[in-house]
């Protein structure tokens, strides 16, 4: 099992270096980062760059996990290998796991490349006050968000094609998150909602480690992203068994 995450890892990598095009979110993030900061200046709040810098690097870290994950599905399907993986026993959930697992980590560059583009752009100096809640909430959120498209490949699994539902999942999940607008903002009804995404407790810790006053509830809120990400993982895993289990009784692999 270790080697195959690990073989499956390193895949990813060279498949991202034959087709850099799964990247493009890191490279048009430092637009979304000059938009969101031009905002913030001309409107003389800039002391509220932490909150544009979190929210575009939330933004893509989502993104790439969103559409990498279906990706992954998409290109087994295309090059016909996902029926010789279906027999292999645990097999796709170990690659699936691997690859998602490497490209959250290459997407976590979002968060200093928006640091960067602040700097260099408007001459804002974000710096990390609370590293400790910084580093501890990158570890959590890599682990939700491994779950949380660990969910999404399962059902992808299932689908023609994973193009179909992946752009429906980026946009609500901004402004569920927060990323786009403070959570405080949306209707009443709809804040709750939100506190069942992952992603909203991880812009409000990010945002609390960039800023001076101290953070209150980490323990708390690194807990709550842990539990959607474990408690999405294990259902992600599930999800997959059953769908493969399905799909070997049919012998429907290649014609979902």
């Amino acid at each position: 099992m270790i080697r195959l995450f690990f073989a499956a890892a390193r895949f990813q990598v060279l498949q991202m270096r034959r087709s850099p095009g799964d990247l493009l979110v890191l490279v048009t993030l430092p637009l979304l980062s000059v938009a969101f900061l031009s905002i913030l200046v001309e409107s003389g709040d800039r002391d509220l760059a932490p909150y544009a810098v979190v929210g575009t690097a939330v933004m893509s870290i989502w993104s790439i996990a969103v559409f990498i994950s279906g990706g992954i599905i998409d290109t087994e399907r295309r090059g016909g290998t996902l029926e010789a993986i279906v027999p292999t026993p645990a097999a796709l959930s170990v690659i699936v796991v691997g690859r998602i697992m490497t490209v959250t980590v290459i997407s976590l560059l979002g968060l200093p490349e928006s640091i960067l583009v602040a700097w260099a752009a408007f001459g804002i100096r974000i710096q990390v006050v609370h590293p400790a809640v910084f580093l501890l909430t990158l570890a959590c959120t890599t682990i939700a968000v491994v779950g949380t498209a660990t969910v999404m490949a399962g059902l992808f699994v299932l689908s023609r094609s994973a193009q179909t539902y992946q752009n429906s999942l980026t946009y609500p999940f901004y402004v569920l998150s927060g990323a786009v607008v403070p959570i405080t903002y949306l209707p009443g009804w709809l804040q709750p909602v939100s506190k069942a995404v992952f992603l909203s407790w991880t812009s409000e810790l990010l945002r609390a480690s960039l800023l001076t006053a101290q953070p209150s509830r980490v323990p708390f809120q690194l807990a709550v992203i842990l539990l959607l990400g474990v408690g999405a993982f294990g259902t992600g895993l599930l999800m997959i068994n059953r769908v493969l289990n399905r799909l070997r009784r049919q012998g429907t692999v290649g014609q979902v």
